[in-house]
Order: C-alpha cells, then structure tokens, then sequence
C-alpha cells in the first residue's frame, strides 16, 4: 500500500510536527502553512504528515492530533492556529468527520475541529523547519513541545517510534 498525506493543524507547526515524527509509521513531516477555501482560505500553520496506513490509521492520527492540542477550545489566535485536519480525498474527509464524532462522546466540550479540503501549502523557512530535532534544549521545546511529547508517550506509546527519545 502507498503512503498517504493528511494535513494537520491545530497549534504551533513545531509542536505538531515533532509530535508526529514521534510517531512510527509517519514517513515525513512538511512544516508550514495549510489553507483550504472559502472562510478557511488564510494560511494558517500546519503540517503535512505522509504515513504508511499500514504502519500508523488515519483514525490513530486523528486521536494523537486531538489529543496534543485545545481541539476544543475556541481561543483568540484560532486564525494563526486553526483546528482543522486537511483531507486529500473523499474517503479521508468521511474517516476524519466520522472518527471526531465517534471521539465527541468521550468529550465533555465540544471538539471545534474542521474537517476541510485542502487548498495550499507554504512551507516554512528552512531556518525553522525541524525545530524541535535542532533544538530539544530550547525553553520553547521544553514548555510546549515535550508536554505534547510526554501525552503521546503516556496515550499512544503503541505508535511511538523506537528510535524515540521518549521511549
């Protein structure tokens, strides 16, 4: 089976894209900015994860992605960081939308994440790209990226890489 993409976003591209490249199964992180279209068509920060599927769900993703950032909370910077899973394809879009309302019941606030076709991409500058490999000591790392880091440790240790520094 080929690899897929998905487009992820939610929180800070270095934080999301150091959780997923914890994860066994993604083969690459693309840091940046995602648009969609209509009211989502502003950039907005993001990755693109390409997986093996038979290595690490689509499902699982989605779970590990709601898990590491306020996927129900409606903050004043949504439009830097929108909550969103970018689909590449009809079957995507109906795993994702089913999987957060399959996820919704176990929530006690109303998960706030879209569902949206993605549009764009605009990658980050190189300087930032791999930020938390490149800088595991920065006081940035250590305050919002290893808390995400130590959730998928704790959660999802099933899919965290062996080569992780976690493990």
């Amino acid at each position: 089976m080929a690899n897929e993409k998905i487009g992820l976003g939610g929180g800070c591209h270095w934080c999301t894209e150091a959780v997923f490249e914890a994860v066994k199964g993604v083969t690459q992180t693309k840091q940046g900015f995602i648009a969609s279209e209509g009211d989502a068509a502003n950039f907005s920060e993001a990755v693109i994860v390409v997986f093996n599927p038979e290595q690490v769900s689509l499902e699982k993703l989605i779970e590990i992605h709601l898990a590491t950032h306020k996927s129900t909370v409606r903050h004043s910077f949504r439009k830097k960081y929108r909550s969103a899973i970018y689909y590449y394809n009809k079957e995507q879009q109906v795993i994702s939308t089913e999987h957060i309302k399959e996820l919704q019941q176990y929530q006690r606030d109303a998960i706030i994440t879209q569902v949206l076709p993605f549009n764009k991409f605009k990658a980050s500058r190189v300087s930032i790209q791999n930020y938390y490999r490149k800088n595991p000591e920065a006081p940035f790392c250590s305050r919002y990226i290893l808390p995400k880091l130590h959730i998928v440790n704790k959660n999802f240790k099933e899919v965290l890489r062996s080569d992780s520094k976690l493990q």
